[in-house]
């Protein structure tokens, strides 16, 4: 254990905290009259008027034929920033794949509370996009529901609103401007260059809407010859804008909130996708755990399948978990699933529930559903059958499938549609609750079941509803290291939160061992560059879940933050005793009061400075970083840590 202590030691800062050991980007405060905003890795986010956000970011995109967002390599950046005014320049350039695309951007910031976009690029060989230009994140917290007027490009203007649920479609298109109502006054957006449209990104649990263009409507992909110049300018301004003061609060407010209290559901873990079978010493590990159930992928379609799934079922004895068969038909489904039974009946595995997919189908087609849970009735009328998508929630929500039959209705969760950024991964992790409670809506009282959770894209939907095998040249996409930094625990638990607060009947975490597991395992990292782990490492995130299964006794209580950006809470209770997860997602440290506690608290810290205690002993418990408060006293969170409280309710 002592080697493993000492790379553990040896791993740079930024590593342990974000599994990322380039710096953040920089954040530049900048004033456009009264309003306030800030400059980031060449976008623009949080415009606010006060403490009030009006829009969440603005941005140029390129994204490629398989619709993988190009990042770009910002250079050349002037600012000129004034008290209440600004102009900033710089030059992007797109490279990756056949994409080859420079473009320069300006933007204006000015007293009349008015802002400025204008990008004009150029095409430096011939390549295939399916989008570029200007990007415009409209937040769901000051936008769903509310009135907007949107201008269309023949000059017609016409009254709409943004969705309060999940519109599985555009809920504006055509547009030339848009305006809508904020706390003291008008935004109004201005498009030129391009004809726009809004989509609801929540379908991808990302908690924006986001206008942008080309029209969905028109073909895709696009050829674009070499030296094709496009242009684009956005004008965004706010009319009659009466500010409020914007208060940078000193310490972060938790508030645990009585009421109904709700059961955990059931917690699992995904098998994983490394080639080798779970070692007996890895299978003792995970057993502490108590995962309720495992997933097993099978899919129906391959020869020899019964042979991993064999593997896999003893696994999950050896787990003492119930199994959750993910099962993966073709259009031979009728003969797969008389196979599956067959075997099923042969091996009788501990199974809680089986899901129903088609490898070539976004959600589970309707004659799959009639001619398929049948059969599994007749074998096990006590196992639960969910119907719906292997992809994100967009596939489930446009692709409803019907029926009475099914007891769950199942999808799963993905930060990184759309970027990649740990704020982004914070700010997304709200929408979470959103799609939970638009699949409520239109479930026909079906459980919700969320299969699995991963911090990363499993894989492409727009080309696949399957994973694929792993690659070395697309390692990168597959896996990534904020799942083994202290970044990845925090986001985990937040997750945990809006999920466990809003009455789902059950969810899948990550996979057991490797780079998109809760520890690496007993074989090295595949990629030591991009994911630099160690054999034998236990990934701060395996914590989380243990604090979990050493309370599974108690109820899930609902709780907010003043700022979840920067710090937020997972609670449980038992009406008297509480046990909460703290989690700050900065580089900051953050002193945070809870709310609804009384008598002592007893606080163990994960943080950077134990790090290497943790994930080099499963039977960690932070016993050494024990500290005692008093209920209201501020709470000193250090950076990018998990705080694991114990103390009392207060009624």
């Amino acid at each position: 254990m002592n080697y493993l202590k000492q790379y553990a030691d040896a791993l740079p800062a930024g590593i342990i905290q974000t599994g990322c050991n380039k710096a953040e980007p920089s954040e530049i405060a900048l004033k456009a009259g009264k309003l306030t905003l800030k400059f980031s890795n060449g976008a623009l986010r949080y415009i606010s008027s006060g403490n009030n956000e009006i829009i969440r970011m603005i941005y140029a995109a390129v994204r490629d034929k398989d619709w993988l967002t190009i990042i770009p390599v910002i250079s050349d950046e002037d600012f000129d920033i004034k008290s209440n005014s600004f102009h900033i320049r710089f030059i992007c350039k797109y490279v990756s794949g056949d994409i080859d695309f420079t473009a320069q951007i300006e933007i204006t910031g000015n007293q009349d509370n008015s802002i400025t976009l204008c990008m004009e690029g150029k095409a430096n060989k011939v390549f295939q996009k399916n989008r570029i230009g200007f990007c415009v994140l409209h937040p769901i917290e000051s936008c769903a529901g509310k009135s907007c007027l949107i201008t269309h490009t023949n000059g017609i203007a016409e009254e709409s609103a943004f969705p309060d649920l999940i519109q599985p479609h555009h809920p504006f298109t055509d547009i030339r401007s848009m305006s809508w109502p904020v706390s003291g006054g008008r935004c109004c957006l201005n498009f030129e260059g391009d004809i726009f449209e809004t989509e609801d990104q929540r379908n991808w649990t990302d908690a924006s809407f986001k206008t942008y263009s080309t029209p969905l409507s028109l073909p895709y992909p696009v050829k674009v010859p070499e030296g094709t110049i496009i242009s684009q300018r956005i004008e965004f301004r706010v009319e009659s804008l009466h500010a409020d003061i914007s208060s940078e609060e000193e310490s972060v407010n938790i508030t645990l909130y009585h009421g109904k209290f709700l059961k955990l559901p059931m917690i699992g873990i995904a098998r994983t996708t490394r080639s080798k079978p779970l070692t007996d010493t890895e299978l003792r590990i995970l057993r502490s755990l108590r995962f309720d159930h495992y997933r097993i992928n099978v899919h129906l379609f391959e020869d020899g399948w019964q042979v991993a799934a064999g593997q896999a079922i003893a696994e999950a004895a050896g787990l003492a978990a119930k199994v959750e068969f993910a099962l993966f038909f073709d259009i031979n489904f009728e003969v797969q699933i008389r196979v599956f039974i067959e075997w099923f009946s042969l091996k009788r595995p501990l199974t809680y529930c089986i899901l129903i997919f088609h490898r070539s189908y976004p959600a589970t087609p309707g004659e799959i559903v009639d001619k398929v849970i049948p059969v599994i009735r007749k074998e096990a009328p006590w196992i639960k059958i969910g119907i719906g998508t292997n992809a994100n929630f967009a596939e489930l929500n446009r692709n409803r499938p019907a029926s009475h039959e099914a007891d769950l209705e199942c999808f799963s969760i993905q930060p990184q549609e759309h970027a990649f950024d740990k704020q982004t991964l914070v700010e997304n992790l709200k929408a979470q609750e959103y799609v939970v409670k638009s699949a409520i809506r239109f479930s026909e009282g079906h459980g919700i079941w969320i299969s699995p959770v991963n911090i990363r894209r499993r894989f492409n939907a727009n080309k696949t509803f399957i994973e694929e095998p792993f690659s070395v040249r697309e390692s990168t996409l597959q896996a990534d290291a904020r799942i083994m930094s202290l970044f990845g625990a925090c986001w985990t638990a937040i997750s945990l939160k809006y999920l466990c607060e809003n009455e789902i009947a059950g969810v899948t975490f990550y996979e057991t061992v490797g780079e998109n597991g809760i520890m690496q395992g007993e074989n090295n990292s595949r990629w030591p560059l991009e994911f630099p782990s160690y054999r034998g490492m236990i990934f701060p995130v395996y914590f989380i879940f243990k604090y979990l299964q050493k309370y599974r006794s108690l109820r899930v209580i609902r709780s907010s933050s003043s700022r979840p950006l920067v710090t937020d809470s997972f609670s449980l209770t038992d009406g008297k005793q509480v046990r909460i997860i703290l989690t700050n997602f900065t580089s900051r440290p953050h002193n945070v009061k809870i709310t609804g506690c009384k008598g002592l608290l007893r606080i163990k810290n994960l943080n950077t400075g134990n790090f290497a205690e943790a994930v080099t002993n499963y039977n960690w418990a932070g016993d050494n970083s024990e500290k005692v408060s008093r209920s209201g006293e501020p709470l000193n969170l250090e950076p990018f840590s998990i705080s694991f409280v114990d103390g009392w309710l207060k009624k």
